[in-house]
């Protein structure tokens, strides 16, 4: 029962679809190991999106309506953080700078840019993938890439001496809540043909690097820092997928 409460404690959060009321948020922290499980669910319906918009519209126009989907679904909560990273690191020039910036509620030019580039980039992936394995992959895309973000909660510490509004970023998650969060990530990606499986190396080296990058600049990260780590980490699946569809 109490797994079932922190699974819609996680979804109520990190999402806004309908959950039960008077939440207790103090256990955020240990909600978050169901991300991965929540991407099932944010996944699961804008792969749905995508299927029955593809039955009336085109591959590229169908991709557009299943992602603004997904943003509806998540309130853009990750792509919030993309986009405040993007203008932290972009625009600051030392740590505090950098810090000052992210928490800053306005979208700067690095914000809007990284944005545009990043959705257009989803785009172009997703319209020139086998339509009917669409819906799949971004069932194993949303739920993968929200394990990374707590591969960088365990490694390092968070960078903000004062609550932010992502509580959840002061939990170091145990080797067995990530064995948990892990296995839910993966589990989508057996549907998927086996040679999808090689994008896993490469999530891992683009998260890695990522966390060294946001160590070496800020000391650790913050939540925008882990919402960029689950954009780019979706994204650098569906591109990685992209490449071994064509070559395989």
């Amino acid at each position: 029962m109490q797994h079932v409460k922190l699974f819609f404690l996680a979804l109520s959060f990190y999402t806004r679809l309908p959950a039960p009321k008077n939440q207790d948020y103090s256990q955020l922290p240990q909600a978050s190991i169901y991300l991965p499980l929540v991407g099932w669910v944010v996944g699961g319906l804008t792969g749905l999106g995508f299927y029955l918009a593809n039955l009336l519209w085109a591959q590229t126009t169908s991709v557009i309506l299943a992602l603004m989907a997904g943003i509806f679904l998540t309130g853009a909560f990750h792509e919030d953080g993309f986009a405040d990273a993007c203008d932290g690191f972009g625009g600051g020039y030392d740590k505090q700078r950098v810090l000052d910036i992210m928490k800053d509620s306005q979208i700067g030019v690095y914000g809007a840019l990284g944005l545009v580039l990043l959705m257009s980039l989803k785009i172009s992936l997703l319209s020139t993938l086998p339509a009917p394995s669409v819906p799949l992959i971004l069932l194993a895309g949303h739920s993968l890439s929200r394990f990374l973000p707590q591969l960088l909660m365990r490694q390092y510490d968070y960078s903000r001496s004062y609550n932010s509004k992502i509580s959840s970023a002061f939990y170091k998650p145990t080797s067995q809540d990530l064995l948990f969060a892990g296995m839910t990530a993966l589990f989508p990606l057996l549907l998927l043909p086996i040679h999808c499986s090689l994008a896993i190396p490469a999530l891992l080296l683009v998260n890695w690097q990522l966390g060294r990058y946001f160590y070496r600049h800020i000391g650790g990260y913050t939540g925008d820092c882990l919402g960029a780590s689950q954009q780019v980490g979706e994204t650098v699946f569906y591109l990685t997928v992209n490449a071994l569809w064509t070559f395989t």
